[in-house]
């Protein structure tokens, strides 16, 4: 992006000194200390837990630090809620949506902030032409302001969120993991308007876990590891491979790609229709990993929850180890041996208010009985053994699981399904929000599964991972199957082509979704 104006070039907008922050059990951020300039693009990394959210909770009003300051255009400055921060400039994206469903795209955006008559009452009609307005201005025209905010895609409702901060007129913009569900070609829109805002002299902190995006788009980088401030660096005189080592403390050794696949069918689809998906069929064979690629709402996801019984289908036969199966609820999938790691780990797949071990133990409470009670002292003996082994940080396994990091959060998940030693293990987006440091760890536990005879179908949107991973790739597009693709086959822009229709490797005429096939 380049610091866009010379005259910002020694701004400095923002200080955080030496800012401390304890949570039972955990030191959170230790004395952190921190410079954001007038007009840049200022990353932040760090592996799951290192701080990076919880200072800019501390610098949006959310938190308050035990200790140091906010030094804001040269003042100190309290903020003790986000609306004082609003005031003071300061908006923020969360990783976590927080829109309502049942309210429209102009009322999220406006939320707190609408437009009313000399009585109080919300004037509608202007609160949708500023809607509309701001929309074209981020480049969303296709976005009706009137739209109820449900029935967008969830990279719309992404988009939706960052034009909510943005309504604001932000001095200071800060963006948690902006693109980590939304699609490239939204990505791109999003980089053309912080490029805009940068140009207006906006300072924007971008924390992300995508190494391409941060040399893309940031001006320089600060590193924070296990709550203490590593450095900051310029983006043109450092490497990927020197944040990597400033957060994790070490080289990642890179994972060979290794086929576990053995001959045995033990999963076929046959003729999957849904009102996202026709026509899908497939072999899974043990120890293979199945990569399912295709654009934002290609109807990957819908696919796999209608395998596992989440969602209904119109018609479908599944076949498990050459038996027919009938699934129709998640119970009966994961009575089969079949799990499923949720794309939307805080949704649908924890219990945020409840224990580590609690959320462990969930989908296989029968390791902790004895003599038909069960015993808590089993239920920690195995969660421990769990921490232990997936390297999960935690004060202890009765910490509360909302108090944890999103990469831990994804641990615990993924946790719940290896207790359940699953035939099948189905991951969507297995590596969302998730560190470097992480990643290379979930990487290897599937490799593992897959070494002992689990079958797995992954589901992510980063083609890197997806190409690393994978012994095969079905390519979806607006619902069809697209593309079956060995190994050998594997590129990024041959994927491109049958996920955006320019290619079909099957020559289906290409089918109206959303319709039933045939009802059941």
């Amino acid at each position: 992006m380049g610091l866009p104006m010379e005259k910002y070039e020694n701004d400095i907008k923002l200080k955080l000194t030496n800012i401390t922050k304890i949570f039972p059990g955990v030191v959170a951020l230790d004395d952190v200390s921190l410079e954001l300039k007038t007009g840049e693009v200022h990353a932040l990394c760090g592996e799951n837990g290192a701080g990076k959210s919880t200072l800019m909770n501390v610098l949006s009003g959310n938190h308050q630090p035990d200790e140091g300051a906010v030094i804001l255009r040269g003042d100190k400055v309290d903020v003790p809620n986000q609306l004082v921060a609003q005031k003071l400039g300061i908006g923020i994206v969360y990783q976590e949506r927080s829109l309502v469903n049942d309210l429209s795209v102009a009322e999220n955006i406006y939320a707190g902030n609408q437009p009313t008559n000399r009585w109080g009452i919300i004037n509608f009609k202007k609160l949708f032409a500023q809607a509309k307005v701001l929309l074209a201005k981020l480049g969303m025209a296709d976005i009706d302001p009137k739209t109820k905010l449900e029935y967008l895609s969830p990279g719309k409702q992404q988009m939706v969120e960052i034009a909510k901060a943005l309504s604001q007129n932000p001095e200071i913009l800060i963006l948690d993991e902006p693109t980590a569900s939304i699609s490239e070609t939204d990505a791109k829109v999003l980089f053309q308007i912080i490029h805009s805002l940068t140009q207006e002299g906006v300072a924007v902190i971008y924390i992300s876990h995508r190494m391409s995006e941060i040399f893309q788009i940031a001006d320089r980088v600060s590193i924070l590891k296990d709550g203490k401030y590593q450095g900051t660096r310029i983006m043109s005189e450092i490497s990927v491979d020197d944040i990597i080592r400033l957060m994790v403390g070490r080289d990642l050794v890179k994972q060979d790609y290794q086929s576990h696949v053995g001959e045995e069918v033990i999963l076929k689809a046959e003729n999957f229709n849904g009102p996202d998906f026709l026509n899908i069929s497939f072999e899974l064979k043990k120890g293979e990993v199945l990569g399912l690629a295709g654009l934002v709402g290609a109807g990957r996801t819908e696919l796999a929850r209608a395998i596992f019984g989440v969602d209904k289908k119109y018609e479908g036969e599944l076949t498990l180890n050459q038996n027919p199966v009938k699934i129709n609820h998640p119970m009966d999938a994961m009575k089969l041996g079949i799990g499923y790691l949720p794309e939307h780990r805080k949704e649908q797949g924890l219990f945020l208010e409840m224990t580590v071990e609690e959320n462990i133990v969930a989908t296989n409470l029968d390791v902790a009985v004895e003599n038909k009670l069960l015993q808590f002292s089993k239920i920690s003996d195995v969660a421990n053994s769990y921490i232990q082994k997936l390297g999960i940080k935690t004060p202890d396994s009765k910490q509360k699981v909302v108090n944890l990091s999103g990469g831990n959060q994804q641990k615990i998940v993924l946790a719940k399904w290896l207790l359940l030693n699953p035939k099948v293990l189905i991951v969507d987006e297995p590596t969302h929000g998730v560190d470097v440091g992480a990643k290379a760890e979930i990487y290897a536990i599937l490799k593992e599964l897959t070494e002992k005879g689990t079958s797995i179908i992954m589901i992510s949107s980063e083609l890197p991972e997806l190409l690393s991973l994978s012994d095969r790739i079905l390519v979806l597009c607006n619902g069809n199957l697209t593309a079956e693709l060995p190994k050998e086959d594997f590129s990024e822009e041959k994927i491109m082509h049958f996920a955006s229709g320019t290619k079909n490797m099957f020559n289906k005429n290409s089918e109206k979704i959303g319709q039933p096939v045939s009802a059941n």
